[in-house]
């Protein structure tokens, strides 16, 4: 693999276009693990997890869509901070409701901890209540 930047932005696109873990898992160590203070994640705790849940994001969301804001290298903490805004449209099916036709706009950010060449630990920080009741969700 190359640097940790560029894993950390295939990573962060494999992820945010929603190849769930098998075109993921390849950027990270097994059993990498997750954290996020949010209610929508409260049970997620490994990567893998993580990028399977967002694959099944754009189930309800199929216009998914993702646009990279900034993407910050600490080679001295070994880790990649990236800012995105996620969009989507509620038209398909899943999620706790019917369609709903709703849009979501939310800003979040990844904090990936590298090991080597690879993800180690992720955190996401993001609102979820705002984005849930963008949506209709709440």
């Amino acid at each position: 693999m190359g640097s940790i930047k560029e894993t950390a932005e295939q990573f962060f696109d494999a992820c945010e276009t929603g190849k769930g873990w098998d075109g993921c898992q390849a950027y990270c160590h097994e059993g990498a693990t997750f954290l996020s203070q949010t209610g929508a994640l409260e049970a997620v705790d490994t990567v893998e997890g993580y990028t399977d849940w967002m694959k099944g994001i754009f189930t309800p969301l199929p216009d998914a869509s993702y646009e990279v804001r900034s993407f910050a290298i600490d080679e001295a903490r070994q880790n990649v901070a990236a800012y995105g805004v996620f969009r989507g449209t509620h038209t398909g099916e899943g999620g706790p409701v019917p369609p709903t036709g709703k849009k979501v706009e939310a800003d979040y950010v990844y904090v990936m901890d590298f090991d080597g060449d690879r993800i180690r630990h992720m955190t996401k920080i993001w609102n979820d209540g705002i984005s849930l009741q963008q949506l209709g969700w709440t």
